[in-house]
């Protein structure tokens, strides 16, 4: 199997409608960070996120991830439901970016509006932000079987990039 560009565009409105779909699938993601021998380090986190696709997040300095960050800011964030069946319409986002430590207030706030429980007096550790370039949506249902749509990440929102399909 092959991946083949395809010359079908998606509108913003569709792609935004879509990739804040698959964002709220699951309250953790997967980060993934270049340690300083350049290679890759994962690790999965709760998240919450903002209107320009951001992700934040709380973690210790002394994390492996976050002194990832200190020498090189280039991430990469994946989210998807877990529960998903082979065999069935599979979705999934991937965003690729840059990420350092975020302001308290915004990251705090975004955290209030995904976790109820959550209590900013309480967390001791700092806050990060994921800001995406791009992003590459999955979403069977949504955009067609075996379809990848990638997307540049605007002031404006969304903008179509390209379209791939497995064939």
């Amino acid at each position: 199997m092959t991946v083949e560009r395809r010359a079908r565009r998606f509108s913003s409105e569709r792609l935004e409608r879509v990739a804040r779909r698959l964002i709220n699938t699951s309250p953790l993601c997967s980060l993934a960070t270049v340690t300083p021998g350049g290679r890759a380090h994962i690790n999965h986190m709760y998240f919450a996120w903002n209107d320009a696709f951001e992700v934040f997040w709380i973690s210790d300095p002394g994390s492996v991830h976050s002194r990832n960050l200190i020498r090189n800011r280039s991430a990469a964030v994946t989210i998807y439901a877990s529960n998903q069946v082979w065999g069935r319409p599979d979705r999934g986002i991937q965003l690729f970016g840059t990420a350092g430590v975020a302001k308290a207030a915004e990251a705090a706030r975004a955290y209030g509006r995904r976790f109820r429980d959550f209590d900013p007096e309480a967390n001791e550790l700092p806050y990060y932000r994921f800001r995406p370039r791009n992003l590459k949506l999955f979403d069977e249902r949504a955009l067609a079987a075996g379809t990848l749509v990638t997307a540049r990440v605007t002031r404006g929102g969304l903008s179509w990039l390209k379209t791939e399909v497995w064939a």
